[in-house]
């Protein structure tokens, strides 16, 4: 029997009624099944699975039917649905509600009921089998991201779902966590049967997992099928998702034809780099690298013209507590996007307070020369309106500054909706809009690129682009790797509150083994410097001509 079957479904949201978020949407999962959905922002991926568990459904005007295990959802009651049906949110400090590590693996238990002898045992096995132990004691505030976000799912394994829900689990996760938590995801779906529904634009790391993909376009299907086809699909239609597939399938459809008809698309890493073997091979004749002008950083150079600059700075949150910076040295040239990047809880985030002097070191230096505008890492902590134009209007009455921004942004559809029934990628576009209408002269960017498709990502470099060629200087901190590799002009890497390497990317990124890009770790034992998909394509032409 299938898990879930939806015959028909469409939704609009109740402060937009005309637009239809969902349009007749038919599929059918089967249970152990991995699927996973993906689609640019907006495109209804996250309010058709919230519409798979009834306490996390939308308001508004739904039509359609969604069965699960046969029987009508609506008909089922909230405590199977708790029992069956796992769900894990975006952002990982929206599902915590306990204050120690321990208590929040039991809670869920403890509301359905189980005794005492039931959840030991089970929050035993949950903290075993997740590798929990070791910060079993600790308070839920001091975990780290991809701490937290772990905790949630073992928190939700703890009540043995039949179907685990994951909304972009790993939009806050630095590289390394976010690749932990989804290879713990697909061991569950292996060693478990535990049927997988999962968006998330990290196909790097799902795609090759999934059993189908389902591909979603302005709230319709457009496709569901196995993860390969998909990737042909993209190609052969010309469509601007083929944008958001893994490096490997780009690589393989950018090659030509008369090369790759003998060859099984990878989706891998390691399957790509076995693919890069057989078509070019090991020789001495091997064009290693390219011949293109390369920047390089000059230490000095970007001190003499640096706009920020932070000296031997030193910050943390409680006088008793422990240092988050330890003395920082920092310089960013004027006109520069400048990037930096590490794991969570190292020090990158209080690092743009303290230059925008949200927080104050307790010693060292932070030198600003202009006005300074910042995105925060959760856009909807900028919204105090009722709808997207609202929020627009309170920082300025300038109808056509706010006309020009929104088409930059691409969020003029977007004005009549409240801001919290938008999607993460559209409440980010929109957080965008007002930080760009303040017309600062610095702009620091918190992980502007979580939640965005990879289609507006290109749109969203044009504008930081069109920005630093004016004069004005971005910082910005990210975990997504494949956006700095490709448009920064400097990065920079953090690690235990300080920075240990800046360089400029091309360098930066050839040098690392895990912070680093699909196309390098695919290509790096034939090339030097590939650190993107064009780079890989266009040294496989020089080798195969």
């Amino acid at each position: 029997m299938a898990d879930f079957e939806i015959k028909n479904l469409s939704f609009s949201y109740a402060t937009n009624p005309e637009k239809r978020v969902l349009d007749n949407i038919n599929l059918t999962i089967e249970h152990g099944e991995y699927i996973t959905v993906c689609g640019k922002s907006g495109s209804g991926k996250s309010t058709l699975l919230r519409h798979l568990k009834t306490v996390l459904a939308p308001a508004g005007e739904r039509v359609g039917i969604i069965k699960f295990n046969g029987k009508e959802l609506s008909d089922i009651s909230t405590y199977e649905q708790a029992s069956f049906i796992g769900f894990v949110m975006q952002n990982p400090d929206d599902q915590i509600v306990t204050d120690k590590v321990w208590h929040e693996l039991a809670f869920g238990l403890e509301n359905l009921g189980c005794d005492k002898s039931t959840i030991r045992l089970r929050v035993a096995e949950m903290a075993s089998y997740f590798g929990i132990q070791n910060w079993f004691d600790k308070d839920t505030s001091d975990l780290s991201g991809g701490q937290k976000q772990l905790l949630n799912l073992a928190s939700i394994m703890a009540m043995q779902p039949s179907v685990l829900i994951l909304d972009e689990p790993t939009s806050q996760l630095d590289p390394i966590a976010a690749a932990d938590f989804l290879n713990t995801v697909r061991k569950i779906n292996l060693e478990l049967g535990t049927t997988i529904i999962i968006t998330e634009h990290r196909l790097e790391d799902i795609l090759y997992a999934s059993d189908r993909v389902v591909l979603m376009q302005e709230g319709k299907i457009l496709a569901c099928d196995e993860p390969h086809k998909i990737g042909e699909y993209l190609k052969s239609t010309d469509n601007e998702m083929f944008a958001a597939m893994p490096t490997p399938v780009q690589v393989y459809h950018g090659i030509d034809s008369a090369v790759t008809s003998s060859q099984a698309c990878p989706l891998t890493v390691r399957e790509g780099a076995e693919f890069l073997t057989s078509i070019i091979g090991y020789t001495d004749k091997l064009i290693p690298s390219l011949e293109k002008a390369e920047d390089i950083y000059d230490e000095k150079a970007a001190k003499k013209d640096a706009v920020i600059s932070l000296s031997d700075v030193w910050f943390r949150y409680e006088r008793q507590g422990r240092d988050i910076l330890k003395g920082v040295d920092l310089n960013v040239p004027k006109g520069k996007l400048f990037a930096i990047v590490g794991g969570n809880g190292t020090g990158k985030s209080t690092t743009l307070k303290a230059i925008c002097n949200v927080v104050k070191p307790y010693r060292g230096k932070v030198r600003v020369n202009g006005h300074c505008s910042m995105l925060p890492q959760d856009p909807a902590s900028l919204f105090v309106k009722e709808t997207v134009k609202d929020e627009l209007l309170e920082m300025t009455h300038d109808n056509e500054r706010i006309e020009s921004v929104a088409k930059t942004c691409d969020i003029e559809h977007l004005f009549a909706s409240h801001p919290f029934d938008i999607s993460g990628g559209e409440q980010q576009r929109v957080a965008l809009a007002k930080v760009l209408l303040c017309e600062p002269e610095i702009i620091l960017l918190d992980e502007p690129t979580k939640g965005l498709d990879n289609f507006f990502k290109i749109k969203f470099a044009g504008i930081l682009k069109e920005l630093t060629s004016l004069g004005v200087t971005i910082v910005m901190v990210s975990h997504d790797v494949e956006f700095c590799a490709r448009y920064a002009d400097i990065c920079s890497m953090f690690f235990d509150g300080n920075i240990v390497t800046t360089n400029a990317p091309c360098k930066f990124f050839s040098e690392n083994s895990f912070y680093t890009t699909a196309a390098n770790r695919m290509s790096r034992h034939l090339f030097l410097n590939a650190i993107n998909v064009e780079d890989v394509i266009e040294l496989c032409a020089k080798n195969l001509s």
